[in-house]
């Protein structure tokens, strides 16, 4: 086993056990019911797991990865009985959606969490998010482009922190292929992390996989974008590099360090 699952683990036990119950609440719709479009009827809901009988909990918005064509809204089993609320995602994807469908439902999530979750007891001044794969795309996405959110009437910074995982920085592959731009062409434009690089006024942890084992240039992309965004004036990003792990395996151990990291 991976010394780094091995110290998170040891750091675990040493938290005393509380006895909390978790109740999850499934298939929340995040649009308005007037929303005339039948596929955001369809696919904009999310289910969110909380404490029970608890107040001024924090909550983790998950964002699911899949290359913004696939995927189901999760609750990784990491993340549960820590104190804190998870709410896990589910957003339009290509083909039926189109580029910035997804990164709309994303923004558009993360507001009824702002604006829902203290009826269940959390506080709302205590959000982050965080996502595999496209799941850190659309997490990178939000934070430095504050237009997304801005337009559901919440300011980027006021997340208390975004842990993108292994989240493409260029303009995400699939918006490519959308634009029938080859896989291997990189590009930048409005749509990419780097194009929108900002001073930020909250936490941002970067987190990728090994770089001999990540997918082609994902570890590069995001020092790429910690070097840009500390050249512009911003405190030092942490970028974490969980070696010995694949791109697919990466999200386990990295939702153990985003455990710590909002502890």
């Amino acid at each position: 086993m991976h010394k780094f699952i091995i110290t998170l683990l040891l750091s675990s036990l040493l938290v005393p056990l509380i006895a909390q119950t978790y109740q999850i609440k499934r298939d929340i719709k995040y649009i308005l019911p007037s929303d005339t479009s039948v596929y955001r009827q369809e696919q904009c809901k999310l289910d969110l797991y909380f404490p029970e009988k608890t107040k001024g909990f924090k909550t983790l918005v998950w964002f699911h990865g899949g290359g913004l064509t696939g995927g189901e809204k999760e609750i990784p089993v990491q993340l549960k009985g820590h104190g804190f609320a998870v709410v896990g995602v589910n957003y339009r994807l290509f083909p039926r959606g189109k580029n910035p469908d997804y990164t709309i439902d994303a923004a558009e999530a993360v507001a009824w969490v702002f604006k829902h979750i203290s009826e269940y007891g959390g506080d709302a001044g205590k959000i982050y998010v965080a996502g595999h794969s496209a799941g850190g795309y659309l997490t990178s996405m939000l934070l430095l482009d504050k237009s997304y959110l801005g337009k559901f009437g919440i300011d980027a910074d006021s997340v208390r922190g975004y842990f993108p995982i292994s989240g493409q920085c260029a303009t995400h592959y699939t918006i490519r292929t959308e634009r029938r731009i080859p896989f291997n062409v990189p590009l930048v434009d409005k749509y990419a992390p780097l194009n929108n690089v900002r001073k930020i006024g909250t936490q941002l942890v970067l987190i990728t996989a090994d770089r001999k084992l990540e997918q082609m240039g994902r570890y590069e992309e995001n020092l790429y974008l910690k070097a840009v965004l500390e050249g512009i004036g911003n405190r030092e990003i942490p970028l974490y590099e969980l070696a010995g792990f694949n791109h697919g395996e990466v999200a386990e151990p990295a939702c153990l360090l985003i455990d710590k990291l909002i502890k």
